[in-house]
């Protein structure tokens, strides 16, 4: 279901290593979720939690593709991302669970992950905050002579938000090196699209700024993988910014709060039924590029770094009370 104002690359078969690489990442993304969703009913991880269950595809295609020094904006449903991007998973669950050891220093927990030396500058729970800031970051990296791409993700209820036109319009206008990432699951928090947007094809909103766009099947990894190679390789030019709708489905509540009526569960029940890692695995297998154990193998795998993930949080510091001042305001200001 490609759609775009110029024509759709192909999607290549992958080889035996990249097929199992991208298996892998959406594995250990939606195995951690689950394993969030576990710690949150024990009562270990507080607060709000959003999974991304169901978009894993979004993570492994995008993040693959993007260089060391390219700079990663995200959303408050960023978990995916931050492990895509290779943030060490004991420091994300450390962040989780709130412990010093965290990625933020438990500062941030679930909503907040931040690594600045893979260039991930958060997680940001403001719906559309972190948009105007991608631009910030890709201008002082044009300014600066540096070739990185900032890759700026957020959800459909963003695009309803005065910061993404804002943005749009200000990236196109100035040519800034920014791939936008809107990862449309149907549903601004309990909104359904079409009853937030007059044009629900959201890809179509760059044509008001002159922009590049495609909106693309998000539950299928290798076009996830083609769109996002091809728009990259436009951003890199210099020819400007590039908008990427992924269309995908989150399998879960909006967050852990969420008492979900505002869908059906036959709704969510066919939309299962094209869980990107099950619809993956099954082609990988008939057309040869993967084993059929490998799944089960993988599943292994992530399953005991996850465990060790749990064990390094569980054994972690929590802040001291003395402390919980610092870093509030910067020291030496009047």
């Amino acid at each position: 279901m490609t759609t775009s104002a110029s024509p759709a690359p192909a999607v290549e078969a992958p080889t035996r290593e990249h097929a199992l690489s991208l298996l892998r990442s959406m594995v250990r993304v939606r195995r951690f979720e689950e394993k969030c969703a576990e710690q949150y009913a024990a009562g270990k991880i507080r607060g709000f939690l959003h999974l991304c269950i169901g978009e894993e595809a979004i993570a492994a295609g995008v993040m693959g593709l993007l260089a060391p020094g390219d700079a990663i904006v995200s959303t408050y449903r960023e978990h995916g991302h931050a492990l895509a991007r290779g943030l060490s998973m004991d420091a994300v669950m450390a962040e989780m669970f709130g412990k010093l050891e965290g990625c933020s220093h438990g500062r941030g927990g679930s909503m907040h992950l931040f690594d600045v030396s893979r260039r991930f500058y958060g997680g940001n729970a403001i719906v559309a905050g972190g948009i105007p800031l991608a631009l910030g970051l890709a201008l002082a990296d044009k300014v600066g002579g540096r070739p990185g791409v900032t890759a700026c993700l957020f959800g459909d209820g963003a695009v309803a938000e005065g910061e993404f036109h804002e943005s749009m319009n200000l990236a196109a206008l100035w040519k800034l090196p920014v791939l936008f990432v809107c990862e449309n699951n149907g549903y601004a928090m309990g909104t359904a699209l079409a009853r937030h947007q007059s044009q629900t094809n959201l890809a179509m909103k760059a044509q008001g700024y002159a922009m590049e766009a495609t909106r693309v099947d998000g539950m299928d990894v290798l076009e996830v993988e083609a769109a996002t190679r091809h728009a990259l390789a436009h951003v890199r030019s210099g020819a400007g910014p590039w908008l990427l709708e992924f269309v995908t489905y989150r399998f879960r509540a909006h967050s852990a709060y969420d008492a979900e009526r505002y869908r059906t569960k036959g709704e969510v029940t066919e939309w299962r039924k094209r869980d990107p890692i099950a619809l993956f695995c099954h082609r990988a297998v008939e057309q040869g590029w993967l084993a059929a154990d490998d799944l089960t193998l993988l599943e292994r795998e992530a399953d005991d770094e996850i465990a060790a993930a749990v064990a390094f949080a569980e054994a972690g510091t929590l802040e001291p009370t003395a402390d919980l001042a610092r870093h509030v305001y910067a020291e030496g200001s009047p």
